[in-house]
């Protein structure tokens, strides 16, 4: 009875070593190259975004469609964060009491605001010139992307684990200051 056992032990053993573990190895590698691929479309498009000072149509459609190359569904957050510069007075209703300094505040506009402007509901018929976002020098520019989709190391972990997640853990975020204003 015991050479039975041991026996149906080594078979399944041997069907775990032989096809789970490669399966497994294979779609983590493979979600690696995915999660870098979509990793440097993101630091491509926000430094392009950040050299140039400006945001286009074309320049986000190509964002768009080189995300979905890289694999899987992206939900993209933008948030451009405009510097504003605040005189300082002791009582601000006398223009005659400035302290000489400035305080610095930042105006937050995000996805919804930039594709707006982008994708205007009703276009402009005179302009020939392609709709731009326009940024200025110091301000920032950040992109967030969420994975949405499940891709095939999700499944076999589910499968392995008996768990199934909801919510996508992969988010990938890059951005920083407007380098320049070419427009």
């Amino acid at each position: 009875m015991s050479n039975a056992l041991s026996k149906i032990t080594a078979a399944i053993l041997a069907v775990v070593l032989l096809y789970l573990v490669p399966a497994v190895q294979s779609a983590q590698r493979e979600e690696d190259y995915r999660a870098l691929m979509a990793y440097n479309t993101l630091v491509r498009f926000t430094d392009a975004v950040r050299n140039k000072g400006y945001l286009s149509r074309g320049m986000y459609n190509d964002f768009v469609n080189e995300l979905a190359t890289a694999g899987g569904e992206y939900m993209i957050d933008m948030e451009y964060r405009h510097k504003k510069y605040h005189p300082e007075y002791s009582d601000p209703a006398d223009s005659s009491t400035f302290l000489d300094r400035f305080s610095v505040h930042y105006e937050a506009y995000y996805s919804q605001d930039i594709l707006s402007i982008l994708f205007p509901d009703e276009p402009a018929l005179d302009k020939k010139e392609e709709p731009m976002y326009r940024m200025e020098a110091g301000d920032y520019f950040t992109v967030t992307i969420t994975h949405l989709s499940r891709t095939p190391i999700t499944v076999l972990y589910d499968f392995l684990y008996g768990e199934t997640r909801t919510s996508s853990s992969e988010v990938l975020n890059y951005g920083g200051m407007v380098l320049n204003e070419d427009y």
